[in-house]
């Protein structure tokens, strides 16, 4: 049973004819004619009578027409399923862009799609490509070395970031102690390049959970470390540490967009998706 079979009993009844059936619907009359008589060989029973050039339905047409038009009721009401918002939808953040840039974007979804039940995880102990291919996240919102690519993952490039050098005011001897987050190898590889581009006497070096506990000890006069510039712009303009920004040749970091290549794009994804694209157009 086709639903334009459907759509063609229906709409022969509320024009009350075949010819006028198939000028509203665009169909030649054989084809209405055709569909017509398909339709009585699934059901088995004939749905009008022809007398001359009179149709009528039959008692069993009187009987299958409420039930064409449900069909045809709940098929169209199954177009508009999904169509606004809702459902589960999960991203996965790392760590400095969930405390520095996320939570306005969050609060803005929440507040604009209610019926969304919103889930965050921190990335930093996660395999990101994996976690994406599981389905254990539907969004990835990830900071990575430059030009990172994977095969698996639409990766799209929000920002590359300003990366500086932070350090302790008044304390030499932390210039010794590289403080690295042991979070994402990105880091490291971008730090370790800025110590040797610059002939840093790193003597030792300490590895932490998040950059927040870094900026912690570099205020503390533990070390120094190379952190994106949104992470420090506060503690910069306060005072509380000094820092010096990389130079553009340098490599950095970028903040990316991933979802898997296969992933169906609900309507819950795509309206995160648009509305980080509009954050990010500010981000500095």
């Amino acid at each position: 049973m086709e639903l334009r079979h459907l759509i063609t009993f229906k709409t022969i009844v509320e024009k009350n004819g075949f010819n006028k059936a198939a000028e509203h619907l665009g169909y030649a009359q054989s084809s209405i004619t055709t569909h017509v008589k398909e339709l009585e060989k699934v059901l088995g029973n004939p749905l009008f009578d022809r007398l001359g050039k009179k149709i009528i339905l039959t008692h069993f047409g009187k009987q299958f027409l409420p039930y064409a038009n449900q069909i045809i009721e709940l098929y169209n009401q199954s177009l508009t399923i999904e169509k606004e918002p809702q459902g589960e939808l999960t991203i996965g953040i790392s760590e400095s862009l969930t405390i520095c840039r996320i939570p306005q974007i969050l609060l803005e979804f929440k507040q604009k799609y209610p019926k969304v039940s919103l889930h965050v995880k921190s990335l930093e102990n996660y395999d990101v490509t994996k976690s994406l291919q599981s389905g254990d996240i539907d969004l990835a919102l990830i900071l990575e070395k430059e030009n990172w690519k994977q095969e698996e993952l639409h990766i799209g490039e929000l920002v590359k970031e300003r990366m500086v050098f932070i350090q302790p005011k008044n304390k030499k001897d932390a210039l010794n102690t590289a403080l690295y987050s042991d979070l994402r190898c990105s880091y490291k590889s971008v730090f370790d390049e800025y110590i040797s581009l610059n002939q840093l006497d790193i003597k030792d070096s300490l590895e932490f959970q998040s950059i927040e506990a870094i900026k912690h000890c570099v205020k503390a006069g533990l070390g120094v470390s190379l952190v994106p510039y949104f992470s420090v712009k506060e503690e910069l303009k306060g005072g509380i540490f000094t820092g010096e920004e990389v130079t553009k040749e340098q490599n950095s970091l970028s903040t990316y967009l991933a979802y898997h290549k296969d992933k169906w794009l609900s309507p819950s994804i795509s309206c995160m998706i648009s509305l980080v694209q509009k954050h990010a157009i500010t981000w500095e």
